[in-house]
């Protein structure tokens, strides 16, 4: 694998604060698709990157 792949690869820690009813609803919801809270966050994350993109591009 490049190294320029590797590094994309490469998980970057970020703080992240939310309100405490938010953190219920993604926690339930992250448990209904059977994943991490973390997971959750960076799949719902990735989704909306991808929808801009292709929202942008039209």
């Amino acid at each position: 694998m490049s190294e320029e792949k590797t590094k994309d690869k490469a998980k970057k820690q970020i703080p992240l604060r939310v309100s405490a009813s938010l953190y219920r609803e993604i926690a339930q919801w992250a448990e209904d698709d059977f994943r991490s809270i973390n997971g959750q966050i960076e799949y719902l994350l990735t989704e909306c990157v991808k929808h801009r993109k292709k929202n942008y591009k039209e």
